[in-house]
């Protein structure tokens, strides 16, 4: 153990030294199949050639600047990445939960620009936002929230996908200004919701005048088969917040809008000291210049739907597997016990796979995942899951 880190964390045994594609070595040289990404985040796989190039490109010229002045590539970036996801304008930060600290920001003075002094914002049960106090508070998960207390007023929480619950909302409360929710929940165990989810949700905010933020962090950039999630969907929200895979692992995140959302932040409003800087938006501009050039949600759709298929017929006659869910490749295997061993179990068998809401192992493939790779998730996840359950 180093003592000089904070216990934040509690990691494995494990360190790597270098990645390429869906594969990393470790110290030791050992070699493994990253169904991972980073939690989402190395969509193109490791060392991508475009995005290394436009690192070390950058790195020679300028990293950093600030804000205080015009940065070229972040304005091409804007343009990029609003392109990809129908919005009109992007705030450049650091991580997804500012990203959303951005969103709920641009909340807050949209409802006290109407006239509303304690604006509220919709948020779901079992969600996952972030971790700063206001991020912290609008996610669904009582234990990362313990020992944070008090916690941000402004929020409230209803079951995911219900809109009748939603509904219910919109008759009892006159301060809810916004609605901020997952498209597919991530943390919260790969959750799905109902195909008439979405644009029930939008209809809702159009009657009643509230804005529709998604979080797009996990299902961003090409990871459900679409670029961003919601366009499986005829529908535009108002607000778009996007991290993770936005900079192939180069931290970097976004709030995007359209409509009046575009407009409410002026100068001053809020800011980023790193946000937007030429080295985070060189490699964020590769990334989607590759997504765009090679159509990689494409892939994911047609990978995804090869694994999930896979998975369900191999598993099929385990009766401790209740559910193989999820879009693109976010890929979430329900068991009905905890299984959090699975973890170790698959460190050691040379796979890297996550655990997430106690039960459902969670798949986050890169998306240039090939074929042999995806059978050879299978097959170690078919030992590994067989094993495990005899067991336990």
């Amino acid at each position: 153990m180093n003592h000089s880190l904070m216990s934040t964390y509690k990691r494995l045994p494990v360190a790597f030294s270098r990645g390429e594609g869906a594969q990393l070595w470790d110290t030791e040289g050992r070699v493994y199949l990253d169904a991972l990404s980073g939690i989402a985040v190395c969509n193109l796989g490791h060392a991508h050639p475009a995005v290394t190039a436009a690192i070390c490109d950058q790195a020679r010229r300028v990293v950093h600047t600030s804000n205080v002045y015009g940065i070229p590539m972040q304005e091409a970036l804007g343009e990029a990445l609003t392109g990809l996801a129908g919005m009109q304008r992007a705030f450049f930060c650091n991580s997804g939960a500012e990203a959303n600290e951005a969103a709920i920001k641009l909340a807050r003075l949209y409802g006290n620009r109407r006239g509303i002094k304690a604006p509220s914002i919709v948020v779901m049960e079992n969600s996952f936002h972030g971790r700063t106090l206001a991020t912290l508070t609008a996610t669904g998960n009582r234990k990362v929230q313990a020992g944070f207390e008090p916690l941000v007023q402004g929020f409230v929480r209803v079951p995911y996908g219900d809109l009748g619950a939603l509904r219910a909302v919109a008759e009892s409360q006159q301060d809810v200004v916004a609605v901020l929710v997952e498209p597919i929940q991530g943390e919260g165990g790969i959750n799905v919701p109902q195909p008439d989810f979405l644009p029930g949700l939008r209809a809702l905010c159009d009657s009643k005048g509230w804005l529709m933020m998604l979080d797009e962090i996990q299902t961003g950039m090409g990871r459900t088969g679409r670029p961003f999630a919601y366009q499986h969907h005829d529908l535009v929200p108002d607000v778009i917040t996007v991290a993770k895979a936005l900079g192939n692992g180069v931290p970097i995140g976004a709030c995007l809008a359209t409509g009046e959302a575009a407009e409410l932040f002026a100068p001053g409003n809020h800011g980023s000291t790193f946000g937007g800087n030429p080295l985070a938006c060189s490699a964020a501009l590769a990334v989607c210049e590759t997504l765009r050039a090679e159509r990689l949600w494409e892939r994911a759709d047609t990978l995804g739907a090869q694994l999930r298929g896979a998975l369900r017929e191999r598993l099929g006659d385990v009766g401790a597997v209740t559910a193989v869910r999820g879009q693109g490749l976010m890929i979430g295997i329900q068991l009905d016990r905890p299984c959090a061993a699975l973890v170790s179990d698959a460190l050691a068998a040379g796979l890297l796979i996550n655990v997430t809401a106690e039960s459902v192992i969670r798949l986050l493939p890169p998306l240039i995942f090939s074929e042999a790779q995806i059978a050879q998730l299978v097959d170690g996840l078919d030992k590994l899951i067989r094993a495990f359950v005899a067991r336990s």
